[in-house]
C-alpha cells in the first residue's frame, strides 16, 4: 500500500499560533491543508498572507461560515482524499501538541497503514482541571460504547487517519461538527473494525492560548453524542448477545 501523507490543520481565529506551528512543521516537508473555519476578516487576511509565503507547504481551504472543529477537520479530510493523499495527520493550530511526536506517529502509520495512529496525551501542570475531569468522563463513555478499553483517550486531536476507511465511515453516518467529533469518529472507526494504535504524546496548554471550547454548549453536544452512540452500541450488541444465548 502506498503511503502519501498530508497534514490537516483546522483553524478558527488562530493565525498567530499557526505561524509558529507551520514553522515547526516545515522541516518535515509534508504538505499542510489549512482549513479556515469561517474566521473573521483579520484572521482571513493573516491566513492568506501565511499561505502566500508558504505556497509549497500550504494549501488554504476556506469554509464560508464557522461550523466547528469537527466540520473543519472533515472538510480537510475530504480535500485530502480528493487530492490523492492516503493519510492525514490532524494537528491543532493552537500549539498544544508536541510536534516532536510527529515522526513517531507517521512512522507508525507507514508501518501499519490500515490503522488509525492516535496520540495518548501526557499532560503537564498547565491542563485546566475542568478539561481533565471532562476528558475522564468522556473516556469512560467511550469504553462503554465500544465495550472495550481499546480507546484509552478519545479527545486528543493529534492523530493520523487512513483516509480510505475514514472517509467511508464519515459517509456512512452523520458525525458531530464541533468538539464532539474527535471522540465520535474514533468510536465509529472502532465499530467499523479499523485497527488503532496509541502512542504517548506531551500536551501543553499555552498560558496565552485561545480556546474555542464552549463549556456549556460543547459539553451538551458531547453528552448527546455519547447518548446516540450508546443506543447505537445497544443495536449492535443485542444481536451478538442473542447469537451467544
Amino acid at each position: 500500500m502506498s503511503f502519501k501523507p498530508c497534514i490537516v490543520i483546522p483553524v478558527y481565529e488562530h493565525s498567530k499560533p499557526l505561524a509558529a506551528v507551520l514553522e515547526r512543521l516545515s522541516p518535515a516537508g509534508i504538505h499542510c491543508i489549512v482549513v479556515d473555519d469561517g474566521s473573521g476578516a483579520a484572521c482571513r487576511s493573516e491566513l492568506a498572507a501565511l499561505a502566500s509565503l508558504r505556497t509549497t507547504q500550504v494549501t488554504l481551504v476556506r469554509r464560508p461560515a464557522n461550523g466547528g472543529k469537527g466540520a473543519a477537520v472533515k472538510t480537510g479530510l475530504r480535500h485530502a482524499g480528493e487530492a490523492g493523499y492516503t493519510h492525514a495527520l490532524q494537528v491543532d493550530a493552537d500549539g498544544q501538541h508536541d510536534l516532536d511526536a510527529l515522526p513517531r506517529l507517521l512512522a507508525a502509520a507507514e508501518a501499519e497503514p490500515l490503522a488509525v495512529i492516535c496520540g495518548a496525551p501526557s499532560f503537564d501542570a498547565t491542563v485546566p482541571a475542568s478539561r481533565l475531569y471532562g476528558r475522564r468522563l468522556t473516556n469512560f463513555w467511550i469504553r462503554v460504547n465500544t465495550l472495550s478499553g481499546a480507546i484509552p483517550d478519545g479527545m486528543c486531536g493529534l492523530r493520523v487517519y487512513p483516509l480510505a476507511s475514514t472517509l467511508r465511515t464519515l459517509a456512512s453516518a452523520r458525525t458531530g461538527d464541533r468538539m464532539d467529533f474527535d471522540p465520535e469518529v474514533l468510536v465509529r472507526l472502532k465499530w467499523a473494525g479499523v485497527p488503532m494504535r496509541f502512542l504517548p504524546v506531551a500536551v501543553h496548554y499555552p498560558v496565552d492560548g485561545v480556546s474555542h471550547f464552549r463549556m456549556g454548549k460543547d459539553n451538551a453536544l458531547i453528552s448527546w453524542m455519547h447518548t446516540r452512540l450508546f443506543f447505537g452500541m445497544l443495536l449492535r450488541a443485542v444481536p451478538m448477545l442473542l447469537e451467544r444465548a
